[in-house]
């Protein structure tokens, strides 16, 4: 009898990234996917946490934006959104101090895999498309 292995963190957000990342190949905006993707991180960084997502949902009009976003609302790891007990856009303005940093770092760590995820996949399937 096998038992089921725990993942870590960060497997558990690897996991996350290249499943969100599946779900976009098949869906023709990987471009625009990958510049959110690759600017989440900064912006996040730069603007905050609710800066951030704010300026993802005002583009949400955007396919790439809106899919990004309801990914990230999606995380369990955030605790947030359908992933957590409190919808992500204003569930991020009611947080306590000490729980905003924590789910920036979480956001910041899962963008982190997503960059990883889009990198590899998108370029994959470039190479499969051409060759």
């Amino acid at each position: 009898m096998k038992s089921e292995q725990r993942l870590t963190r960060d497997q558990s957000r690897a996991a996350f990234a290249y499943q969100c990342v599946d779900d976009v190949v098949s869906k023709g905006f990987q471009d625009d996917y990958r510049i959110r993707v690759n600017s989440l991180g900064s912006a996040v960084l730069r603007d905050g946490l609710a800066a951030a997502l704010v300026f993802l949902h005002r583009d949400s009009s955007d396919e790439a934006a809106k899919t990004l976003l309801d990914q990230l609302s999606k995380s369990v790891e955030l605790g947030l959104g359908t992933g957590g007990k409190v919808p992500l856009i204003p569930g991020v303005f009611a947080l306590e101090p000490s729980e905003y940093m924590r789910v920036t770092r979480e956001v910041l760590a899962l963008a982190v895999w997503l960059r990883r995820a889009v990198s590899a996949t998108f370029t994959t399937e470039k190479k499969k498309e051409g060759g």
